[in-house]
């Protein structure tokens, strides 16, 4: 009877692959396969035949260090969103000066347009 039980799981587990969209982009492809996966592990865990590796892996991800590593990495990408604001912004700002220069420039005389040069 084992067999049997095993045969009818898998041919479960085959109509979900089956019926599973195929997916557009390469993301979306990666995503399903991170389902998939994490999908399979999970009834391996819950029959008791995952391996070693699988047991592990999900132990570490509950472990007090990876919540922290977890934590900073989250921070770090935080502190390179804002520093990339921040130079874009500064850029804008230069810009921004610059245009404010010239034009005075122009209204003081010193300078008759864009096309002019310094002869």
């Amino acid at each position: 009877m084992p067999q049997t039980n095993r045969q009818e799981r898998k041919s479960a587990n085959d109509k979900s692959i089956r019926t599973m969209r195929p997916a557009l982009t390469p993301e979306a492809d990666e995503q399903q396969m991170i389902f998939l996966a994490t999908d399979l592990a999970r009834r391996q865990l819950m029959d008791g035949t995952a391996s070693s590796q699988v047991i592990t892996h999900y132990l570490m991800l509950g472990s007090s260090k990876k919540k922290l590593e977890s934590e900073v990495m989250e921070l770090q990408k935080e502190l390179l969103v804002a520093k990339t604001e921040a130079l874009r912004s500064t850029k804008t700002i230069e810009e921004l000066y610059n245009k404010a220069i010239k034009a005075m420039r122009v209204y003081s005389g010193n300078e008759a347009g864009e096309d002019s040069e310094d002869y």
